[in-house]
C-alpha cells in the first residue's frame, strides 16, 4: 500500500508515474472498466486503434514523421493487459524509490523518460521493417534497474524465483539484477520481430541506465550498505 501523504514529500515522480500509468490503463479500452469503449467487435476495434495511435510502430517511427516521433513517449504509459501493468509497476515501485531519492526528482523524471525513449528507439532500429505495435513502461523501468545496479549494488531485495517454489528470498541487488539482465539478453537473442515481449528494449534500457549512472556518479560515493533498501518484492 502506498502512503500518498508520505509520497508528497518523498519520491513523487515514482508514485506519480505509477498513478498515471494505472489511470491511463483504467480509462483505456484494455482494462474493460470503461463502458464508453463498447463491447465485442466494437471493443476490439477500439483496442486496435488505441495501440496504433499511442504505441510505437518501428517502420513508422523510423520514417521520421512528427506524430511517430512522439510515440516512444506516449507508449511508456500504455500497457497491454493487467499483468503487463502490474508487473511493470511492481518493478518501478521496488527500484524507483531509491533511484529517485538518489538522483532527485527532476533528474530522475528526465532520466527514466529519456531511457525509455532510447530503449524503444533501439528496438525500432533493430526491427526497422516491423509493423507490430510496441507499448509499455518496461524500457524506462529497465533503465532504472541499470542505474540501480550501479548506485546500490549491495542493497538487498526480496525475490520470488519459480524454480525455488516461489519462496521469498533476499539477495544483494547485483545478483538479482545481473540474473535478470542475462535472462533478458538470452531471450532477446532468440526473439523475433513479431508479437511478444520486446526483450531487446529491456536490454537497451538497462544498458542506457547503467552507463548513465556510471558516467554521472562514478566520481561520487555509491551506496554500498546492504541494508533493507527496497520497498516491495522483485520478481525477475
Amino acid at each position: 500500500m502506498i502512503n500518498w501523504r508520505k509520497a508528497a514529500r518523498g519520491p513523487v515522480v515514482t508514485y506519480g508515474a505509477i498513478g498515471l500509468c494505472c489511470l491511463v490503463f483504467a480509462l483505456g479500452p484494455l482494462s474493460g472498466l470503461n463502458p464508453a469503449h463498447g463491447t465485442g467487435d466494437t471493443l476490439l476495434a477500439a483496442q486496435s486503434a488505441y495501440f496504433e495511435r499511442w504505441g510505437v510502430i518501428p517502420s513508422e517511427l523510423l520514417s521520421g514523421t512528427p506524430s511517430a516521433l512522439v510515440t516512444p513517449l506516449t507508449a511508456l504509459f500504455v500497457h497491454g493487459n493487467w499483468l503487463h501493468l502490474l508487473g511493470n509497476m511492481l518493478f518501478l515501485y521496488v527500484f524507483g524509490v531509491m533511484a529517485e531519492e538518489r538522483m532527485g526528482r527532476v533528474q530522475f523524471a528526465l532520466f527514466s523518460v529519456g531511457g525509455g525513449y532510447l530503449a524503444l528507439l533501439a528496438y525500432a532500429v533493430a526491427h526497422a521493417g516491423s509493423d507490430e505495435t510496441l507499448v509499455g513502461a518496461s524500457g524506462g523501468i529497465s533503465a532504472v534497474l541499470g542505474a540501480f545496479l550501479f548506485l546500490f549494488p549491495s542493497a538487498r531485495v526480496t525475490s520470488l524465483f519459480p524454480f525455488l517454489l516461489f519462496l521469498p528470498l533476499r539477495f544483494p541487488a547485483w545478483i538479482v539484477l545481473v540474473f535478470w539482465f542475462v535472462l533478458q539478453w538470452l531471450a532477446a537473442r532468440s526473439a523475433g520481430p513479431g508479437p511478444g515481449v520486446a526483450y531487446l528494449a529491456h536490454v537497451a534500457g538497462f544498458c542506457v541506465g547503467f552507463l548513465y549512472a556510471w558516467g554521472r556518479y562514478r566520481r561520487t560515493d555509491r551506496v554500498r550498505a546492504p541494508a533493507s533498501a527496497t520497498q516491495g518484492e522483485s520478481q525477475p
